[in-house]
């Protein structure tokens, strides 16, 4: 049932992608060209020529921005089968919908909130060319240690749920993945790299974009593939 599954999975990642394309296009591209016409006039004003695009602008917010959000939609598609395919029977949570949501809901706050929290995204012209590796690692760190802490998180709610209860059990839980997290925010390097004359508007509402294209994703996915795994698992159940 796995490889069905990891095809569900990847279907729905698919849907969501372009969902998710959709709302790029009309959200966060709006604010990627003023970041731009940020950029240029600041290039502008110090009198230098600004770099030529290798790949147009009319490309990279069309074709390539759906190629990205493609690609990167199945791909969690996939992993979230895999992930939902492990949990299923492991988890107090029975029903194939309810335990989707519950995993959207975790990777959502796990991938998307937590690391955005001590690494925000920023749109183009803010951040140092020269820190983009020490940036770029330090980002990745940060969403290994919040994934970590989220699945030692659950076993640990799974371990004390009996003995204390379900709701103590989850406040158990809940408390030391914000403690584990928090701990993994104070020792990575911080970056300051905000232009002084950059709008804090057009910064707010790319940081608000780029949530609400992670909650569009990660919802369609919890609830498409919850949909996909209740049909199929139904199925099966019919047929044994």
């Amino acid at each position: 049932m796995t490889r069905i599954l990891l095809v569900h999975g990847m279907l729905a990642g698919a849907v969501a992608g372009l969902l998710v394309f959709a709302l790029a296009r009309w959200i966060g591209e709006p604010q990627v060209e003023r970041a731009i016409a940020f950029e240029t006039s600041m290039e502008h004003a110090k009198g230098e020529a600004p770099e030529p695009d290798i790949v147009s602008r009319k490309i990279q917010s069309g074709l390539g921005l759906l190629t990205a959000t493609l690609v990167d939609g199945t791909a969690v598609g996939g992993i979230f089968a895999l992930v939902f395919a492990f949990a299923l029977g492991r988890l107090p949570v029975t029903n194939p919908r309810a335990l989707s949501a519950l995993l959207a809901g975790l990777g959502f706050v796990a991938i998307a909130v937590v690391p955005a929290l001590k690494y925000p995204p920023n749109p183009p012209s803010v951040g140092n060319p020269e820190t983009i590796g020490a940036r770029t690692a330090a980002f990745f760190l940060m969403v290994i240690f919040s994934l970590v802490s989220m699945v030692l998180a659950v076993q640990i709610g799974r371990r004390f749920h009996t003995r204390l209860g379900v709701w103590n059990a989850l406040l158990v839980a809940v408390a030391f993945f914000v403690m584990a997290t928090a701990a993994a925010s104070h020792f990575l390097p911080d970056f300051d790299e905000v232009p002084p004359a950059f709008p804090v508007t057009l910064i707010w509402r790319f940081r608000v974009g780029a949530l609400e294209i992670q909650l569009l994703l990660w919802g369609v996915l919890g609830f498409l593939f919850g949909w996909f795994a209740d049909r199929e698992i139904a199925a099966r159940q019919v047929h044994t």
